[in-house]
């Protein structure tokens, strides 16, 4: 299986080609039967580590991060808002920098204010996956709809 991504982040569907779309979808296809075959476990994000920042309350979406992360080998790390630092006043931007300092590989972010994934990819060098931001975007649930329709 090879996926053809030459981006840093997944903020918007809007700037996706067709070609990446696709590509997507080829990959996706090629878990879903590895895991109809009864494989549990993919060894392709091994050693890598990701981290859940949902800042606000979504429970299916969490796990669906975790759970896929998971299964690909990543360890993960899940933060809430409530558990963190953004209680007392840490900036967002400190928050994704702390990640960052600790080595990890990806952030994927759910928040409530539209834009916020984009400028955390903007402070960041690591990849952010935009996992839903207000009334913004939500990438992965177009893309899961769409894989889905196909």
């Amino acid at each position: 299986m090879h996926l053809t991504w030459n981006r840093k982040d997944l903020i918007s569907i809007d700037l996706l080609s067709r070609e990446e779309i696709e590509s997507v979808f080829a990959a996706a296809r090629a878990f879903k039967a590895s895991m109809q075959a009864g494989a549990k476990k993919h060894a392709l994000l091994e050693g890598r580590s990701v981290v859940n920042l949902f800042l606000e309350p979504s429970t299916r979406t969490r796990l669906a991060f975790e759970v896929a992360a998971k299964r690909l080998g990543a360890d993960t790390v899940s933060v809430t808002e409530a558990a963190s630092s953004l209680t007392k006043g840490e900036t967002l931007r400190d928050t994704a920098r702390n990640m960052e300092a600790l080595q990890a590989d990806l952030i994927v972010l759910r928040h409530s204010a539209s834009g916020a994934p984009n400028y955390l990819g903007k402070v960041v060098d690591i990849p952010v996956v935009n996992a839903g931001d207000g009334s913004h975007a939500h990438p992965t649930q177009a893309l899961l709809d769409a894989f889905t329709l196909l």
